[in-house]
């Protein structure tokens, strides 16, 4: 048997609680569950590694190194007392295949993600970054980082490996290459870079596997004036939007006067799908318009437009817990309250997207039950969006086999009205929820992607994979200043 190339003694968990951010958050440390999770997880892959004679890297390459890692996380959470939530895995799919597979592997979703990044290592951006940019992030040391010339390493962050962290290390069908908050001097990513993604994917003929957006910041001198251009020669198919970002870190709300500019030109070009990031704030500055007061308020404006909000409101300090209009709580629960109090009702036009939100709250199942069963009663099971934040996370593969085995305890649901997630209702997040805002055809996707050279592609690879288990973004906080400092004080 050949020796893997990449992490040959299977050291390297395959489903991932640790501290990486996605650059526009500081690293949060792991709690004392999340540590002793990821300890019972390396000692249940030795001891079922051997069980089934595997090396712990096949084991864990496997369905049911999977499965065994998420079985040790409910082992730890129950120690610790979390139980309103956890990963639905029997014990016997830690060593039997077939079982493991039922769980974690695919189930023929059609997996639509969101919200998804890559960083352009070709930039503008590049001149102004230090040479050892990015050089942290633990990707950053493939093959590619040896070639010669400088910031060789960047390479490993870029179009090539992006294809592959998505599209063969993980069963994503589709995505949305989205953008970071960013002056146009700076943009780790451009639309022409982004083009070029969309390009790459389409000389494989996966035409309808990416779309991007277009950023705009309304309060940007140029931005609006340029979503003509976006629009017309570059076919966005939704905007992105940071209302806590702009000229000397004042934001503003899309109920302002600037950002209702922003909603009816975007009316009148015909793009009315609006992605805008709340939660997640950037610091104390314009803290405030991180919130979702404005949402409810533009969303019964303009019935017309969707509106996605990424993140969904969550904000890492914040503890999720059941919604309580009393409370006047922060994170997701703004959101919520906006809807409620301007009368959105749920399975409108506002959408709650899942990216950074899920990955960080699998290290906390209750919260994550109180955050996806308050979002899928007030927002609606229509209307939750998949998004991984992905590649800062490395391959979303993770994200969705979590995803797929995660359950609310039926004391949740029962006090606070929240459903079962059941297949049908993974399926409408995975992927199904998306395709009515974007306005596209689930059989009209698998028709190309069924067959294109991805899809072959991907089914070769996996005879033999080689997924690398690790991430891109920051993980300490020293990382993640030094990422701010060379980006002008811009998260990522």
């Amino acid at each position: 048997m050949t020796r893997p190339r990449l992490d040959p003694e299977g050291t390297r968990l395959p489903i991932k609680l640790d501290t990486t951010s996605n650059g526009e958050f500081a690293p949060v440390a792991l709690s004392p569950a999340n540590r002793h999770a990821n300890h019972l997880a390396h000692e249940a892959a030795t001891r079922n590694a051997q069980r089934v004679k595997q090396s712990r890297r096949d084991f864990l390459v496997s369905a049911c190194g999977a499965a065994s890692t998420l079985l040790a996380f409910n082992a730890a959470n129950a120690a610790a007392g979390k139980r309103g939530g956890w990963f639905d895995v029997e014990a016997e799919a830690a060593f039997e295949p077939q079982l493991a597979q039922a769980r974690v592997g695919g189930k023929g979703e059609f997996i639509f993600d969101a919200q998804g990044h890559f960083v352009d290592p070709t930039g503008a951006w590049v001149k102004n970054a230090p040479a050892d940019a990015f050089k942290w992030s633990p990707k950053a040391g493939c093959a590619l980082a040896r070639e010669p010339g400088p910031r060789s390493h960047l390479r490993c962050l870029g179009p090539e490996e992006f294809v592959k962290d998505v599209f063969l290390d993980s069963d994503t069908d589709m995505m949305v290459l989205s953008f970071v908050p960013s002056r146009r001097v700076a943009e780790p990513v451009t639309i022409q870079a982004a083009d070029a993604v969309r390009r790459i994917v389409d000389r494989l003929q996966g035409t309808h596997r990416l779309l991007v957006h277009g950023r705009v910041n309304t309060n940007q001198p140029g931005d609006l004036e340029a979503m003509d251009e976006l629009a017309k020669r570059w076919s966005v198919g939704a905007w992105k939007t940071y209302t806590q970002f702009g000229p000397g870190g004042n934001g503003y709300f899309l109920s302002d006067e600037v950002g209702t500019r922003f909603i009816e030109k975007a009316r009148a070009l015909g793009v009315k799908v609006i992605c805008v990031h709340k939660g997640l704030p950037f610091g104390r500055q314009s803290y405030e318009h991180s919130q979702c007061s404005d949402i409810g308020v533009v969303a019964k404006r303009f019935p017309d437009v969707s509106f996605l909000i990424y993140h969904s409101g969550f904000v890492t300090g914040v503890p999720e817990g059941p919604y309580a209009e009393v409370a006047r709580r922060d994170g997701i629960d703004t959101l919520i309250r906006s809807l409620v109090e301007n009368g959105v009702a749920p399975n409108s036009n506002v959408y709650a997207e899942l990216g950074s939100t899920w990955r960080f709250l699998m290290r906390e199942p209750e919260q994550a039950a109180h955050a996806l069963g308050k979002l899928f009663r007030y927002a609606g099971e229509n209307n939750v969006l998949w998004g991984t934040d992905s590649i800062w996370y490395g391959s979303p593969q993770d994200q969705i086999q979590a995803f797929r085995t995660f359950q609310i305890a039926p004391e949740l649901r029962q006090k606070y009205g929240y459903p079962e997630i059941t297949p049908a209702l993974r399926a409408k997040v995975f992927g199904l929820n998306a395709t009515r805002p974007y306005a596209i055809s689930t059989a009209e996707v698998r028709k190309y992607t069924g067959r294109d050279p991805i899809g072959r592609e991907r089914a070769a690879y996996r005879e033999h994979p080689e997924p690398h288990f690790l991430t891109y973004g920051p993980r300490t906080r020293r990382e993640f200043l030094n990422l701010l400092a060379w980006n002008g004080g811009s998260p990522a």
